[in-house]
C-alpha cells in the first residue's frame, strides 16, 4: 500500500512495473493490450481514471482533451487514460469528454490493485483548496453530471461503469519499465492538475 499522504510515490519500481507489464487493458473493440507495450518504446503520460459514470473525472479527462497531439509529438510522449470499468463505455466516454486519444478498461482492476491505487469516497478536506480542474463546478454538479452522462442518459451502461469508491493515480512511464513520476488520487477529486502533469512530462501546456 502508499504510504505517503500525498500520494507521491517513490516512483514505482522496475519489478513492479515488469509485473504491471504482462497486465490486459481493453480497447473500445474489446481487445486485450498488454499494459506494457503503451509504454515500451516512448514516454508515457498514464492516467487512471476512477468510474467511467465519475463527473469529476470527466472534467479532468475534459481538459487532458485540450492538451495539443503537436505538443506531445514534440516532447516524444503519448498519452493514455485508463478506466477501471468495462470496455463497451469507451465510444461513450469518448463522446462525453470529446477525449480522442488512446483509453482503455481494467474491468479486473488488476492494475489499480499492482499500481496501489486505493479506495475511497472521501472528498476534498475542509479548507483544502479543490485542484484546478474543478473549479467552477460544485460537487452537486459534478453528481448531476455524472448521473445524466450514466444511467439516465445510457441505462443500459449501468453497473458496467467500475467500482465507485476505486481511485485512479497519475504516473509518466517508459521508455520501458521506467517510471519518472507517480501520484495516487487520495480521494476522489486529486488528480494532478493538468498543467502540473504536463510540466513533470516535459510538454508544453497550453
Amino acid at each position: 500500500m502508499n504510504n505517503d499522504p500525498e500520494g507521491k510515490s517513490p516512483q514505482l519500481s522496475s519489478d513492479v512495473l515488469e509485473q504491471a507489464a504482462k497486465l490486459q487493458v481493453y480497447d473500445d473493440q474489446g481487445n486485450a493490450v498488454a499494459f506494457g507495450t503503451l509504454y515500451q518504446d516512448q514516454k508515457t503520460i498514464v492516467v487512471f481514471i476512477r468510474h467511467f459514470f465519475c463527473g469529476s473525472c470527466q472534467q479532468y479527462v475534459i481538459q487532458l482533451a485540450t492538451v495539443s497531439p503537436h505538443t506531445l509529438a514534440q516532447a516524444n510522449t503519448r498519452l493514455v487514460i485508463i478506466g477501471c470499468g468495462d470496455w463497451h463505455l469507451i465510444k461513450n466516454y469518448r463522446e462525453t469528454t470529446g477525449y480522442s486519444g488512446a483509453l482503455y478498461a481494467d474491468h479486473s482492476r488488476a492494475l489499480y490493485h499492482l499500481l496501489a491505487l486505493t479506495t475511497s469516497l472521501a472528498l476534498t478536506l475542509a479548507g483544502q483548496e479543490k485542484r484546478g480542474y474543478l473549479a467552477g463546478r460544485s460537487f452537486v454538479a459534478n453528481v448531476v453530471k455524472s448521473i445524466w452522462d450514466g444511467p439516465l442518459k445510457n441505462p443500459q451502461h449501468i453497473g458496467k461503469q467500475g467500482d465507485i469508491s476505486q481511485l485512479g493515480g497519475d504516473f509518466i512511464l517508459g521508455p520501458g519499465n521506467v517510471c519518472a513520476f507517480a501520484s495516487r488520487m487520495q480521494h476522489t477529486e486529486d488528480h494532478v492538475d493538468v498543467p502540473e502533469l504536463m510540466r513533470e512530462a516535459g510538454v508544453v501546456y497550453p
